[in-house]
């Protein structure tokens, strides 16, 4: 029998394998192969990982910096193929949301059940 490890290798190759990932690893060379559009992704990802950094650290995020991540995202949308990168990169994460949900249900059921008792 398999452990649970072989069993994660075998879900990685799968998601790597899957449609949602190959769209999304398409998208992203797309963009990738086109300066302006990367330089605007980067910039884009540049910004939200500031503000990622910011809220792990307890810091607060200042009116006008949300109004400028909110600029970018509004220029970022209006870029054909990153808003492609951005769609295809949700479906992705809807599936793995989905996977996620299917592999923690024996601990869901379990406290569930303690509950109960």
């Amino acid at each position: 029998m398999a452990n649970m490890y072989d069993h994660a290798y075998d879900l990685e190759k799968a998601i790597r394998e899957s449609e949602e990932f190959k769209g999304l690893k398409a998208a992203y060379d797309t963009v990738m192969n086109d300066e302006s559009s990367k330089q605007m992704f980067e910039n884009f990802r540049n910004i939200q990982l500031e503000l990622q950094q910011k809220q792990m650290q307890g810091q607060e995020i200042t009116e006008e910096e949300v109004q400028k991540a909110q600029s970018v995202v509004q220029v970022v949308q209006q870029n054909e193929q990153i808003a492609k990168l951005m769609e295809q990169e949700q479906r992705l994460n809807i599936a793995i949301n989905d996977i996620s949900r299917i592999i923690t249900k024996p601990l869901e059921e379990l406290y569930g059940q303690s509950d109960m008792q």
